[in-house]
């Protein structure tokens, strides 16, 4: 088939005579050298006739004197259904069926011209630049003061970008998504500005009050991409949206005004790191089902919000809510790790409003609201970002690089990336007033570093909020996070979690960690000699939503007891309780249930299969007074990078102490001091009595506040006897009863 074309090259590198080098491969080989035909605007063109419907193609030509050869990342393939006009820019590999605009201006000049019309209350236009060449990108859609709507679009290879609306009347035709579409004479052309580096790299257009159609009640959008995309031109969704209709895969973005939210929240101020003890729970799972909340507002922000509102937290005595992913996900009823988009709040939660107001509530209940971010992998059926930009770097284009086992991997690393992902914790932070961040698989296997240093650089460093939660899933623990240990990141302690665990189960625990004596010094002295160099750096748990719970765990060894397994599982609280760092729970857990990993619904966990009589609300009082004991002392919260050295930690038993203090065994014991206040606690992870004798070195009194089977407040305690007295600093005969762990306080 015989093929006349036209192509245009705008020769930026500036060969002398470019010469267009066509050829084909296998059948039908062919190689030709084509000079130029003319000259125009744009740069040179050639006016091409072939024996061939597709062929590939490059240019080559003289620089400074030498040959110069586009490397082969520029190789062009062409086939007929690209038309008879083509046009193509130095050093990329794609063809534009449209000629490309050119930039019309920097966007800098652009954010001088509207910077005081930009809302200064909860609301944030994207301006993150880790180039520090501080380009405001002002990504995304946005109302101004003014009523006037800016829309940004970052996208470096496209060779025209359009806004679709229905600010004009237009609504996008149901038979164009996913494919091409010529009925455009409605779209509103977005203007090509300077902005990352300088380069041609951000779209951007304004659409003035008085042009906005009056009556609509949600301002819905869509960018139309030509050129420089997978497919070659189509419908996208904006990456910076902060919401979705609700039928996100084929309809479109909606416009939302952050400002109209009323806070009440003036007074919060966020914890100091020491003093969180943090609750992990799903927005669905937690409240689905629930008979005394309505239907509608089961498994939503409103659900969480009632049960805010009716105290749950406040009793429980918990600091933080550990949200597990809020963002726009793939799946419905899941976990959340399967994200769409970074800026946008997921529908099936609720309304952004009600996001708000559930932070808003938090915060008025003195409880710190941390939001899980997934920016290692997306979503693999929903993934706006896929083939969003054909730059030719992966499969996925501009945004990815290679894959993990949940999904495609993001190119964090890559300065533009993480510019998007660090705009997302800063729109969270801004309009969403959220306290911090926990970072899912963050190890160097699925996720760059130095998105995470930029991350603590643009938000604690450059004071947009310096005491922001910063927390890390890093599984190993990786010690570079840590910085200089108070201002580092925290990081769920994979090494506290593994040797509970195989400490509870009474064997080998993933392969890896046994339930010898060795090793427990370290988890209980947050990891020091492991990971760590602050107490700040480090959370322990012994159950999360990846994780079984710890009867679970039991009876993966053959262990079946109703009485072990309660032993087990309040000994396992008891250790997060007071493990130096900062504990952790997982939804249910203050219950004691018995359930898989990944259970998100605690509905569906009880009763225990293998104790049908179990009681729940004993574990429940029990594990409520527990952590209310840690929120009343110090002296269970110390914190610093070395306690031992500062005076605040002594050990009293271990394996490695004398045979009367413990020598290899599964006991461990240790004494906190803050100011005044004087705490000890001993743990028997043994299954049988061990006798011990305490040695403090001095005389004291000391009265248990808790054990293994209750809490205790002072007036109990001391009229029930649970008095030892170390005369000469020392306690002889103490009997640790099997799985059992104390907490005494000095009087």
């Amino acid at each position: 088939m015989r093929v006349s074309l036209r192509i245009h090259y705008d020769n930026s590198y500036n060969l002398e005579e470019p010469i267009l080098s066509v050829w084909k491969d296998g059948t039908g080989r062919m190689r030709k050298e084509i000079r130029a035909s003319g000259s125009d605007e744009y740069g040179v063109y050639y006016d091409v006739t072939l024996n061939r419907s597709s062929f590939n193609f490059k240019f080559k030509g003289k620089k400074n004197g030498e040959l110069f050869l586009e490397d082969d990342q520029a190789n062009r393939f062409y086939n007929t259904g690209l038309g008879d006009e083509i046009w193509c820019k130095a050093g990329w590999h794609n063809i534009y069926r449209v000629r490309p605009f050119r930039p019309i201006g920097d966007i800098r000049e652009v954010y001088e011209g509207i910077k005081d019309l930009i809302p200064q209350e909860n609301f944030y236009l994207p301006d993150t630049d880790i180039s520090d060449l501080r380009t405001p990108s002002m990504l995304g859609a946005h109302k101004l003061l003014d009523g006037s709507i800016i829309f940004g679009f970052f996208h470096p290879r496209a060779a025209k970008v359009y806004l679709a609306s229905n600010i004009n009347g237009f609504t996008v035709p149901e038979h164009c998504h996913g494919q091409k579409c010529e009925d455009r004479e409605r779209f509103i052309p977005m203007g090509l500005y300077r902005g990352y580096y300088n380069q041609p790299n951000i779209w951007w257009v304004r659409i003035l009050a008085e042009d906005i159609k009056t009556g609509i009640e949600d301002i819905e959008y869509k960018f139309y991409v030509q050129g420089g995309i997978g497919g070659d031109e189509r419908w996208v969704h904006d990456p910076y949206t902060r919401v979705y209709s609700d039928n996100y895969k084929f309809d479109n973005c909606i416009i939302v005004d952050p400002t109209q939210y009323r806070w009440t929240d003036q007074s919060w101020k966020t914890p100091d790191l020491s003093q969180l003890i943090i609750y992990e729970l799903n927005v669905y799972g937690f409240t689905d089902g629930d008979s005394d909340i309505s239907l509608d507002d089961q498994s939503t922000f409103r659900g969480i919000i009632k049960r805010i509102e009716d105290g749950y937290f406040d009793e429980l005595g918990v600091t933080a809510l550990a949200l597990m992913p809020t963002s726009e996900a793939w799946s419905h009823f899941g976990l959340g790790y399967d994200p769409c988009s970074f800026m946008s709040v997921e529908k099936d939660f609720g309304e952004p409003d009600d996001f708000r107001r559930l932070v808003d509530t938090a915060h008025n209940h003195g409880l710190a609201v941390i939001i899980d971010q997934v920016f290692n992998h997306t979503s693999n059926q929903f993934n706006p970002l896929w083939q969003l930009i054909d730059d030719r770097s992966d499969a996925g284009g501009f945004y990815f690089s290679g894959n993990t086992q949940w999904g495609n991997k993001l190119a964090t690393g890559k300065d533009e990336v993480d510019n998007m992902l660090i705009d997302a914790c800063k729109l969270f932070i801004k309009e969403y007033h959220v306290d911090g961040f926990r970072f899912d698989a963050t190890h160097t296997n699925y996720l760059d570093h130095k998105l995470l240093y930029e991350i603590q650089h643009e938000i604690r460093d450059k004071n947009f909020k310096a005491d922001a939660i910063l927390i890390a899933e890093n599984l190993p623990n990786q010690s570079d996070l840590n910085f200089d240990g108070y201002n580092g990141y925290a990081q769920w302690s994979d090494f506290f979690h593994d040797k509970i665990k195989a400490l509870l189960r009474e064997g080998v625990f993933r392969d890896w960690c046994d339930n010898s004596p060795e090793g427990m010094g370290d988890i209980f002295y947050f990891c020091k000699n492991h990971f760590s160099a602050h107490t700040n750096n480090v959370i322990n748990y012994s159950e999360s939503h990846d994780e079984e719970s710890v009867k679970y765990e039991i009876e993966s060894n053959n262990i079946y007891d109703c009485n072990i397994k309660d032993r087990k599982a309040r000994l396992a609280m008891l250790s997060t309780i007071v493990a130096l760092g900062q504990p952790m729970i997982y939804m249910g857990q203050e219950f004691g249930v018995n359930r898989s990993s990944n259970n998100i619904d605690i509905n569906l966990i009880s009763p225990d299969p293998n104790c049908p009589d179990y009681d729940y609300n004993p574990f429940y009082y029990w594990t409520q007074k527990l952590i209310n004991l840690r929120k009343k002392y110090s002296a269970l919260k110390i914190s610093g990078y070395n306690p031992v050295v500062e005076g605040k930690f002594d050990w009293v038993l271990g394996h490695w102490l004398s045979k009367r203090e413990g020598q290899n065994r599964r006991v461990i014991g240790w004494r906190t001091k803050h100011q005044a206040e004087e705490m000890l606690v001993l743990l028997n992870f043994e299954g049988h009595d061990v006798e011990v004798d305490l040695n403090i070195g001095y005389s004291s009194k000391w009265l248990k506040l808790a054990d293994i089977e209750g809490v205790y407040d002072q007036f109990t305690a001391i009229h029930s006897n649970n008095l030892i007295e170390m005369r000469d600093g020392t306690f002889s005969s103490f009997v640790l009863p099997y799985y059992s762990g104390f907490i005494y306080k000095r009087v």
